[in-house]
């Protein structure tokens, strides 16, 4: 049984993270379901960094 969750990033987010790190050309052409799963793993990385930084301006 396959189970949909929610996701917790924006599409948005999700794609400009895809495009900062050289991967959105492959999510265009693929889907998320073709980026690798090292490259996945950088862009959550990378949106937690993000989010450390804006919580320290806050």
């Amino acid at each position: 049984m396959s189970r949909r969750r929610r996701s917790v990033m924006s599409d948005e987010l999700k794609n400009e993270l895809a495009k900062d790190l050289g991967f959105y050309d492959t999510v265009q052409q693929e889907g998320w379901g073709g980026i690798k799963a090292k490259d996945a793993g950088n862009m959550v990385k990378r949106a937690i960094q993000l989010a450390e930084e804006a919580a320290r301006k806050s």
